[in-house]
């Protein structure tokens, strides 16, 4: 022990009452920045809330989910600068088009899972351009269409290795086992396959492990707007909670509602839409949409057509071709900006990008980069087939 007498007693004790005080110093620093990122958070939280309360941006206002305050930090690299991981439900996951790839990705940004790894795909066997991706409804699996490749490929996550094909890689055709421009797979209750066959105008159901069609909606050679028995080229038949399918239709700008009797419950236009892709539900009687053009948006609507709310901003948050959006559970927009490289997340409230995956306008390959990134599926709970589970035939 040194005593506080002498000159070097002094030096000590001045040096230890400075550290003291310097520690103080830094405590209350960091009290004040908790405080105000609090008070920063919750008067975000309570506009978003409030807007959403007053209807003026979403008719039917949705559940608000509290948000945790937590910012990208520590990952800086891996989102933009100012993404609010908290927006996001759990891990997310991203058909990395451009890429060859499928990546699973936590809120913020730390890559879970990723397919094909070196060793994943059998001799010869190939994984080209997946443009959509939804998780089983047992969540073991993945459904994935390969519009471009003509094949839909289910994919067992932890064996890390493809279970069933429909189709054959980079040969189209109408017949069994055969497909031209598949899109928005999804694997209903009972096991089997839904799929849009965009260029052969039709939805088809295929059962569990099968190579043909149980069901076909739509005929070949067909391709114009006439529900069930035709259909404009439809690129997306998504489950709605009613247990019916909404289906979008390329030619003429249609979206339509039907089950799988056939009955036809609405078709309308997505208003102001050139090219609508992959609609879906956001609520009783709000629908969900993106314009897949090169100065894109996203927007929804109800039956009759009429617009609810818009994304479609200028300059450099332009949204270049994006492919799909999703409700989140807070009540924000999740969509794929296909030709932007990226992921992001909008607040209706403020239409701003409140989160975002990839760099804007640049595609890249390491962690934080993405290349045509053209569809995704939360992992359950979370999931589509988790949520929405979809008409059993």
């Amino acid at each position: 022990m040194v005593s506080g007498s002498g000159a070097r007693g002094v030096s000590v004790t001045v040096y230890r009452r400075r550290r003291w005080a310097v520690t103080l110093s830094v405590l209350s620093t960091l009290v004040v920045a908790s405080v105000a990122a609090t008070a920063l958070f919750g008067s975000r939280s309570a506009s978003r809330s409030s807007s959403r309360s007053s209807g003026r941006t979403i008719a039917a206002p949705r559940a608000q989910l509290p948000r945790t305050g937590a910012r990208d930090t520590g990952v800086g690299s891996l989102l933009r600068p100012g993404s609010d991981p908290s927006v996001l439900p759990g891990p997310l996951l991203i058909a990395d088009r451009g890429n060859n790839r499928l990546l699973e990705i936590d809120p913020m940004g730390r890559t879970l899972w990723t397919f094909p790894r070196p060793g994943d795909l059998a001799p010869g066997q190939t994984f080209n351009i997946p443009d959509d991706a939804f998780f089983t409804p047992d969540g073991q699996h993945i459904i994935v269409t390969q519009e471009d490749d003509f094949v839909v490929s289910l994919i067992d996550m932890r064996a890390h290795r493809i279970v069933w094909r429909y189709g054959m890689p980079g040969v189209h055709g109408s017949g069994p086992d055969r497909l031209w421009n598949p899109d928005d797979a999804i694997v209903l209750p009972n096991g089997e396959v839904l799929t849009a066959d965009i260029k052969n105008c039709r939805l088809v159901i295929i059962p569990a492990g099968a190579h043909a069609p149980r069901q076909v909606y739509g005929r070949v050679g067909r391709c114009r707007h006439a529900p069930p028995a035709r259909f404009g080229s439809p690129n997306g038949a998504f489950p709605m909670r009613n247990g019916h399918l909404l289906v979008t239709e390329i030619n003429g700008d249609w979206v339509d509602e039907i089950d799988l009797a056939g009955h036809v419950y609405f078709s309308t236009h997505p208003p102001l839409i050139r090219y609508p892709s992959d609609t879906n539900e956001v609520g009783p009687d709000e629908y969900l949409t993106v314009d897949s053009a090169k100065a894109g948006a996203i927007e929804t609507f109800d039956h009759q057509g009429r617009l609810l709310w818009r994304y479609a901003p200028p300059g450099a948050d332009h949204l270049d071709k994006p492919s799909l959006a999703k409700p989140l559970p807070n009540g924000d927009i999740i969509a794929n900006d296909d030709n932007n490289h990226r992921v992001i997340v909008v607040d209706p409230s403020t239409n701003r990008i409140v989160w975002q995956y990839g760099h804007t306008g640049a595609p890249g390959t390491g962690p934080g980069w993405l290349n045509t990134p053209d569809g995704m599926d939360f992992a359950p709970p979370h999931s589509l087939a988790a949520t929405i589970p979809g008409p059993t035939p």
